[in-house]
């Protein structure tokens, strides 16, 4: 174990639960440290159930293209814990991160304090202390009570849709989760709203009344679809021809075309020069990526091997769009690779996909007790009518995958899934 798994192991014990929703142990903290939330450079604000990752992906290689320095905080990491803070563009040193937990440690005294609250203390004591030109600042779960949700006058605000997801910490329905996702907006503060479904959109609304903010609406006040192999962006300042984004599926559409507008809403220095260039250097981990490496060399010269963690109905249905879009390019036989954690369906999960009759080879993701066993996954796709069998482990599904000629393999349900892919593939962290 290393010098930095030993201290996220005491720190996780200062808390009898992981997630314990709540501002008022990260703000008395927070006093304690010298308020690094208030030393902070211009912050955008994300939140949302799906493409939050996605969207500050794009958002920082557009302002990196334009020359910006760019701190960064997402969740959860995929390999090394060093994922989750950016620091001027690059990933935190292992020596700096270790230092950093370590001072809130001492200074938090044995207080309790859930794990993603003392860490997120860390890394905002970090950005507080390194210079950069722009901090994008990802909600870990919701947004009223989120531990990111300190800062009190953020640069700008993005809530990507919302959908069903974490019911038993934000609520049941829709219109209960946009609640706390629109609980990031800041009153005089510029917003810029995803595609929601009506339900959200109208506690989006009415939470944007009472601050006095006017958000701009994904759909209606801008819009970005594919025109002739390019993407062609709109919104009240005019039209933009751009290339497409390198990240794929339609779904990356939606995400690159929000994070145009929040540049636009929110007058970033970016202009469309760096625009293009964002686009076309963009990277973001297991978001319908090709992979590359020890994993593909399993499997026939004739397949395909993809990686995504999207992990929910919403996630399901963004990929499953992906897998259309490859078929009318090269229709393939579809084999999934699935490990799910326990508190998602992999029904829910498996049902975008049934129209094209995948094989589903179901494994229990490694090293994680929360993990639905592969039986049960199998079970779930069975009863859909899906082919589908329990695998022992990463390498035996591969195995079977690659006796199917042509197929196109996607590992999938799962970001601690991913992470384990990209581990077993030597992909280093990015």
């Amino acid at each position: 174990m290393s010098r930095t798994d030993h201290i996220l192991q005491r720190l996780s014990g200062l808390h009898p639960k992981l997630i314990d929703l709540g501002l008022e142990r990260i703000e008395r903290l927070l006093e304690t440290l010298g308020r690094p939330q208030d030393h902070l450079p211009p912050v955008i604000h994300v939140a949302g159930t799906n493409g939050k990752g996605s969207t500050i992906a794009f958002l920082r290689a557009f302002l990196e293209a334009a020359g910006h320095s760019v701190h960064v905080y997402t969740s959860p990491h995929l390999v090394r814990f060093n994922e989750r803070i950016r620091l001027g563009g690059q990933l935190v040193s292992t020596r700096r991160l270790n230092g950093a937990l370590e001072r809130v440690e001492q200074i938090n005294a044995g207080e309790s304090i859930t794990l993603f609250e003392v860490t997120t203390a860390a890394a905002l004591l970090l950005f507080s202390e390194t210079p950069a030109d722009f901090l994008l600042l990802e909600v870990g779960m919701g947004g009223t009570f989120d531990t990111t949700n300190v800062v009190a006058h953020p640069l700008g605000v993005v809530i990507t849709p919302v959908d069903l997801d974490h019911q038993g910490f934000l609520g049941d329905t829709i219109a209960e989760i946009a609640v706390s996702k629109a609980g990031i907006l800041k009153r005089g503060s510029p917003a810029v709203i995803g595609y929601q479904q009506p339900e959200g959109r109208e506690v989006i609304e009415r939470a944007a009344r009472r601050l006095g903010v006017a958000p701009v609406y994904q759909g209606e006040d801008f819009h970005g679809h594919l025109e002739e192999s390019r993407l062609v962006f709109q919104d009240e300042n005019g039209l933009v021809d751009l290339p497409p984004p390198a990240l794929h599926g339609p779904h990356q559409l939606d995400n690159a075309s929000l994070a145009i507008a929040a540049v636009r809403h929110f007058g970033l220095p970016v202009d469309q020069a760096a625009l293009e260039r964002g686009l076309r250097a963009v990277s973001w981990p297991a978001r319908m990526t090709p992979l590359e490496g020890k994993l593909r060399e399993r499997l026939a010269p004739d397949a395909e091997l993809w990686l995504d963690g999207g992990h929910n109905g919403h996630g399901a249905a963004a990929l499953a769009r992906a897998v259309e879009a490859l078929a009318a390019k090269r229709p393939a036989p579809l084999v999934l690779i699935m490990g799910m954690m326990n508190t998602r369906s992999p029904a829910v999960f498996l049902e975008p996909f049934a129209p094209f009759k995948p094989r589903v080879l179901a494994l229990a993701i490694p090293g994680e007790a929360n993990a639905h066993p592969a039986d049960a996954i199998a079970n779930a796709a069975k009863g859909m009518g899906l082919e589908a069998s329990a695998e022992p482990s990463l390498l035996a599904a591969l195995r079977k995958a690659a006796a199917i000629a042509g197929a196109r393999v996607i590992i999938c349900g799962s970001l601690y899934l991913a992470g384990h892919a990209l581990e077993r593939n030597g992909t280093p962290p990015q």
